[in-house]
């Protein structure tokens, strides 16, 4: 019997960018933002490791899930080995390929032992000193270093990669002229996905909302309401606890006059006296 895989594998996002389909991605946080891609029909989701769990791979559904391996300072990654069984592991819960923006020879490991990974070019923030916070690629040098580090990572055998804040036109160059699938995060139309934060889309951002981004709903607002709403239950309870209008009746526990006077009667006398 042949196995049916009830979710995309790398080979079936590698057909969708031979066909030339645009492929949406988000970056999502909670099962419930994973859940409602799903729903949506989102194909592409990029969970970091420390929210990623069977829950939420449950919840992702049919999308196609993206881990994001700890780098830098605050993971607890170094080695190439640390990798690769990071990878292993959160493979083994589910995860469908892995990003990766260690170095060169850390992320060859990976691809050697056939772990599909997704680099990042373009401009970084796990590196940003190097660059400043501005678009990578406008000039012609900065342009070529792009390409030339997309097509290292083809070489090594990467899955793909963040292509990020880089000129339009070079975003759809180098799409067109890679087998890597390339994700574009303010990369112009002509990459391969569209990949935007569920915050931004949520219109939740807190702090900067890069250029790139596009808001469709106001959810600020709304748990700005939630949250007034909050604060006035808790004081209206709060008040009734103090004015004795709870507890009611309602939310007692009744207990038969006859039950309670054979409770007290088999009580020792010196407890009885409690009752008085």
């Amino acid at each position: 019997m042949v196995h049916k895989n009830p979710r995309p594998t790398v080979a079936d996002m590698r057909a969708m960018k031979a066909r030339g389909q645009k492929i949406s991605m988000l970056y999502v946080k909670t099962p419930e933002e994973a859940a409602a891609a799903d729903a949506a029909g989102v194909h592409m989701l990029s969970i970091e490791a420390k929210y990623f769990s069977p829950d939420m791979r449950a919840a992702a559904g049919r999308c196609f899930v993206q881990v994001g391996l700890p780098y830098g300072p605050n993971g607890d990654l170094a080695t190439a080995d640390d990798y690769l069984r990071a990878a292993f592991h959160y493979g083994r819960m589910g995860g469908d390929s892995f990003y990766c923006a260690a170095s060169f020879a850390i992320q060859q490991v990976l691809c050697d032992n056939h772990v599909p990974i997704v680099a990042h070019v373009g401009l970084n923030p796990n590196i940003v000193t190097w660059t400043g916070w501005r678009a990578v690629g406008k000039t012609a040098s900065e342009a070529r270093a792009v390409w030339d580090h997309v097509k290292r990572l083809e070489a090594m055998g990467a899955f793909g990669a963040e292509l990020e804040v880089v000129p339009d036109r070079l975003g759809a160059f180098i799409s067109r002229n890679t087998s890597l699938i390339m994700l574009g995060m303010g990369a112009g139309p002509g990459a391969d996905a569209q990949y935007l934060f569920a915050e931004d889309v949520l219109g939740c951002t807190d702090g900067h909302r890069p250029r790139h981004a596009k808001t469709y709903r106001n959810f600020a607002a709304e748990y700005a309401r939630l949250q007034a709403e909050r604060v006035a239950a808790f004081r209206e309870f709060a008040a009734d606890v103090q004015s004795g209008a709870y507890p009611a009746a309602v939310h007692d526990v009744a207990m038969a006059d006859a039950e309670f006077a054979a409770f007290a009667a088999d009580l020792p006398a010196n407890a009885a006296r409690l009752l008085d």
